[in-house]
């Protein structure tokens, strides 16, 4: 089968799995929103933040030290290197798993009293403590799968991670919702906890059984572990501070959040609001650019390894445009039926301002999504994690100081800031890097213009069926075709442009 051919049809497990996943997971979201309210919410966001510091010290860059080395090594078709790198990252995140596993449960009862305001019980705390182990080796399992190109395993994954999620949660909160929001917390977090291990047993025996089918070459390469920590513990240090930055920023928000005004459990409601469902309502989309973007990685280091600059260079202006035109679609539909989306789903028109807000940002957004995952597939992890920290020492910066003067929309502006920033820098220097010229009439202003004209073509059509639900749906699939049909008229897109 044709490289181009795998390409698509990892694309399409990846983007099918994941649109199911994230459609099953937004009307779990929606449930559990309008089950136990905003502020039970907003805790759950405070805990996940504190997790997500947990999963990078337990990763520690060694996912994508997988990724990138097996990659390389199968394009030179070293199968005993590239087994040999496999096996050394899962024995690594394992070690890493079980440290960070001691030094969360060693640190739980600061964490809960201080960190999380004392909304919730250390015991929620050590259950993720546990479940690090697991969530470190399937990282590098993950990491490798993408590198040979077998991510139907990691898609079966998800689904099991998914589900099982789902069922134990809504389990454990239909027989303990009625004690109050401490104990459907904790509910929310044994579901993350036990969906973790679920996955990591499923994507364990898969590996063994991947590992057995790779016949061994006669080449070896006696400085794997080297290559490995060397692309591993640069990462590692740089994803320590920034995650470490990325959850205290989290947990700053409430605080000068109350400073504006407000009550504690309004600050975290209002956090909640924003963090746990505008946000992922308006990332629902990026379904498509997040199975892009990972399959990416393992493709531009094959490139990187062969050096193939003009084919780097292609691709990237393909994404580009894409990526635009497919970032400043979802925008509008956002502006124009988030008031319909958000009182259907939430009963709730605050969250759709929210949405209209934030929706500006999306093409900004999904496009540093995608260069990010490009610039570590060309050796430029250091450069995104530089990037990364840098943005959220900004971040931080005007959250402490915004916030207590605009409350919940000085957070909306550092956002702005944030992603802006971010987006700016990262694009800058992909194209810097690979001599890309950045094209504005293509990848900015035929989609913009587009749009626009589709925007007033709904607005006149004004269409309406038998219930709300359909006519929402229906007029996004009109807006789609009629949007896609003037960038076709203004030659923004071709027949060219779908052929590999």
């Amino acid at each position: 089968m044709r490289k181009a051919q795998i390409f698509i049809k990892n694309f399409l497990i990846l983007t099918t799995t994941s649109l199911l996943l994230n459609i099953v997971g937004l009307l779990f979201n929606t449930y559990i929103t309008n089950l136990v309210g905003t502020e039970c919410l907003g805790i759950f966001q405070l805990i996940m933040s504190v997790y997500t510091f947990a999963i990078t010290l337990a990763s520690s860059g060694i996912g994508l030290a997988a990724t990138r080395i097996v990659s390389e090594e199968l394009a030179l078709n070293n199968i005993t290197n590239a087994k040999k790198a496999a096996k050394k990252c899962v024995a690594l995140s394992f070690i890493a798993g079980i440290l960070s596993c001691v030094i969360i449960i060693f640190l739980s009862k600061t964490i809960a009293t201080v960190w999380l305001h004392g909304k919730i019980s250390y015991i929620a705390v050590c259950f993720l403590g546990a479940s690090l182990p697991f969530v470190a080796l399937s990282s590098s399992i993950i990491g490798y799968f993408n590198a040979i190109r077998k991510v139907s395993k990691n898609a079966i994954s998800q689904i099991i991670e998914q589900l099982a999620k789902i069922v134990i949660s809504t389990f454990l909160i239909s027989r303990f919702m009625k004690k109050g929001i401490y104990y459907a917390c904790i509910c929310l977090v044994i579901g993350v906890c036990a969906s973790e291990v679920f996955s990591f047993t499923y994507s364990f025996i898969s590996y063994l059984k991947e590992m057995k089918k790779l016949k061994n070459t006669q080449d070896e390469d006696t400085n794997i572990t080297k290559r490995i920590l060397n692309i591993a513990v640069p990462i590692a240090l740089t994803s320590y501070i920034r995650s470490g930055l990325s959850t205290l920023k989290q947990i700053l928000i409430p605080l000068r959040l109350e400073k504006s005004g407000v009550s504690c459990d309004i600050a975290v409601s209002e956090y909640g609001m924003i963090n746990g469902v505008a946000l992922p309502l308006i990332f629902f989309p990026s379904v498509f650019i997040n199975s892009f973007s990972s399959l990416l990685i393992p493709e531009f280091s094959r490139y990187y390894a062969t050096k193939d600059m003009e084919k780097i260079k292609i691709i990237i202006s393909k994404i580009f445009k894409t990526t635009a035109i497919f970032s400043i679609c979802i925008t509008f539909i956002f502006f124009m039926f988030s008031n319909d989306i958000c009182i259907l789903m939430y009963k709730n028109v605050k969250i759709a301002n929210y949405v209209k807000m934030l929706s500006p940002l999306l093409y900004i957004m999904y496009l540093d999504t995608i260069v990010d995952s490009i610039l570590k597939g060309l050796n430029e992890q250091l450069s995104v994690m530089k990037c990364n920290i840098l943005d959220l020492f900004v971040s931080i910066t005007f959250i402490y100081f915004l916030l207590p003067i605009f409350g919940s929309y000085g957070y909306i502006i550092v956002i702005y800031i944030s992603e802006i920033l971010n987006g700016v820098i990262s694009v800058r220097k992909l194209l810097k890097l690979t001599y890309v010229k950045f094209n504005f009439k293509l990848w900015i202003l035929f989609p913009v213009f587009s749009a626009l004209l589709t925007f007033q073509t709904i607005n006149l059509l004004n269409i309406f069926l038998i219930n709300e639900l359909f006519t929402i749906i229906f007029n996004i699939i009109i807006f789609i075709l009629v949007y896609l049909f003037y960038l076709y008229l203004m030659s923004c897109i071709s027949k060219k442009d779908i052929k590999i």
